[in-house]
């Protein structure tokens, strides 16, 4: 299914590639952040789209860092070679969240009003159905050893 609207985006070596293709703009998808350390460090912004689809590539997987901490639930996907933190993955089921400084379009996205979300008290049950309900539903996701199930 063609998509009216195509997010293409990267790290900044071009060995993660990520794209986001929704009916939606960057003023109607939005722009979030939230309160973990991880994402407090790393800076992330992001957004998503549950009606949209997203693709991962990797390049080299060996240059792919998966990192999981806290509720070890989702992958945040991380390039070893030029250090940036392009989107949170997980597993069951495939869904995914982009961080907006790896895509092209990330002024677009910077300029919508941002909202931040308190996670500290968020339950288990509560953030898995949160990112199930928010996230967007991953498609395609391919490495370099070939095309893996998302």
């Amino acid at each position: 299914m063609s998509r009216r609207h195509v997010y293409p985006g990267s790290c900044h070596c071009g060995n993660v590639t990520v794209r986001l293709e929704s009916e939606r703009t960057p003023a109607e998808l939005g722009l979030r952040a939230d309160n973990c350390s991880f994402c407090v460090r790393h800076h992330g912004r992001y957004t998503s789209d549950p009606a949209g689809e997203l693709h991962l590539a990797v390049r080299d997987e060996a240059l792919l860092s998966r990192y999981r901490f806290g509720t070890r639930t989702a992958e945040f996907l991380i390039c070893r070679e030029c250090g940036v933190f392009v989107a949170a993955y997980m597993r069951e089921p495939p869904v995914g969240v982009v961080n907006v400084h790896a895509l092209d379009a990330r002024a677009d996205f910077l300029a919508c009003p941002l909202q931040v979300a308190d996670l500290d008290h968020e339950s288990l049950e509560a953030r898995l159905a949160r990112r199930r309900a928010r996230w967007t539903p991953v498609r395609w996701f391919s490495t370099g050893a070939g095309e893996a199930p998302p």
